[in-house]
């Protein structure tokens, strides 16, 4: 295959048709976590970046929980940024020190929350050598060629690239550093599971076998919590904490 056809360790997909499946059974736009992550699985989980405190010159990751019990919100399945936090003016503006400094990344998770999803998600396949991952073709210093002449996944006001790899590939990232974008679709061809993150959201939803949410429930590195196919998924759907007033 053409060498400008490969990212890292990822190579773009001339042939589209192994997303069909996902078109087929992702809902409209903005209708719940079905919009972001196909119907059809036993359970789903929605697993939440965290926002990150400088100390000493390194990053450390915090939770939306920590968060939210530091402002008084409540964590819960639903819980969005502004509710936790209790302002716009913490979303891409100011920080509250001493908590944390930098807000949750968009899009994608971390590398090394990534890496640890995969690691987990290994033991839930049977094809953890071919994989496909998907990214939008709007990020402005995407490494895929535009020119590329290649057909993408036509997903509801979401046009994306396919590429293909193992499983240990979903770390490769599709912008320069520090960017770093990752693919915001991912799942194995045997189709176990399938985890999703929309473009302008700070969490990532997955789907999967009940086994397989339950061992993420379960890890002690990561912050999930189990959703429904119904769940809504903008800015505004946090029903438990008030919404912010500035």
């Amino acid at each position: 295959m053409a060498r400008d056809l490969v990212v890292g360790d990822l190579t773009l997909v001339r042939d589209p048709a192994p997303a069909d499946w996902i078109i087929e059974r992702v809902r409209d736009f903005e209708q719940g976590v079905g919009s972001v992550v196909p119907e059809g699985f036993e359970a789903y989980a929605r697993v939440f970046h965290p926002a990150s405190r400088v100390v000493r010159d390194r990053e450390e990751p915090v939770s939306w929980r920590r968060i939210a019990e530091a402002n008084g919100r409540v964590a819960h399945p639903g819980m969005e940024w502004t509710g936790i936090t209790g302002s716009w003016r913490f979303f891409h503006d100011e920080c509250q020190p001493g908590l944390w400094d930098i807000e949750p990344h968009l899009g994608s998770p971390p590398v090394d929350q990534a890496a640890r999803l995969a690691g987990l998600l290994t033991a839930h396949t049977l094809t953890p050598e071919q994989c496909w991952f998907a990214v939008w073709e709007g990020y402005g210093a995407l490494l895929v060629d535009r020119k590329a002449r290649v057909p993408k996944v036509k997903l509801p006001q979401r046009d994306m690239f396919l590429l293909c790899g193992a499983l240990t590939a979903v770390t490769t990232p599709l912008e320069p550093s520090p960017l770093g974008q990752l693919a915001n679709l991912w799942w194995p061809q045997d189709r176990a599971w399938c985890v999703a993150s929309e473009i302008d959201l700070m969490t990532t939803y997955i789907g999967g076998t009940v086994p397989c949410i339950t061992d993420l429930l379960s890890d002690e590195l990561l912050e999930v919590m189990p959703v429904s196919i119904e769940q809504r998924v903008s800015w505004d759907s946090d029903d438990v904490n008030p919404p912010p007033t500035h």
